[in-house]
């Protein structure tokens, strides 16, 4: 299985980072393909609204910067994970613009299945992204639900934390 990460935090080696190499290693050692696309070092704009990959297009959006490297390898994809920090109740804004921008491919022709990963230092704060995965994203692609893992204050980089996700990364199907 081709397994996409959409890691959308600023920090290359935080709490995000560990627990998504974690989930990689884990999704080789099962015989997967893991893509890590570290979108925060990425140039990726917000989506316009201006339908162009939905007229003219042919889902293909207008703008010409980094998400072209990502739409390839999504198109690709039978699984994508979400991974961000949770800043406000929500995803990272560089996070959130490479998934509004999933928008110009509609539906993408492998995607299946879908994860998130959310770290913070409170364990009050995940109800708004939970509510856009769930909803704005799982239900609008059409995505079987693989799990929803997250790790706040202590659990950040521990050793129980990063072993569960190594595990879920062998798990799946």
């Amino acid at each position: 299985m081709n397994i996409l990460v959409l890691n959308g935090s600023p920090r290359p080696d935080g709490n995000t980072a560990a627990m998504v190499e974690a989930f990689a290693e884990g999704a080789k050692e099962g015989g997967h393909i893991v893509t890590i696309m570290n979108v925060c070092q990425k140039k990726i704009a917000g989506c316009l609204a201006c339908e162009y990959c939905h007229t003219k297009g042919n889902g293909e959006c207008i703008q010409k910067d980094d998400m072209q490297e990502v739409y390839p390898v999504l198109q690709e994809a039978d699984m994508i994970v979400l991974s961000s920090p949770i800043y406000y109740h929500s995803f990272t804004g560089q996070l959130q613009c490479a998934i509004n921008r999933i928008y110009a491919l509609d539906k993408t022709k492998n995607l299946t299945k879908a994860a998130l990963i959310m770290s913070s230092g409170s364990n009050h704060v995940y109800c708004g992204a939970i509510y856009e995965y769930q909803n704005s994203f799982l239900n609008y692609l059409k995505l079987e639900d693989m799990g929803i893992f997250s790790a706040y204050g202590r659990e950040n980089k521990s050793e129980e934390k990063l072993k569960e996700l190594r595990e879920f990364g062998r798990s799946i199907q």
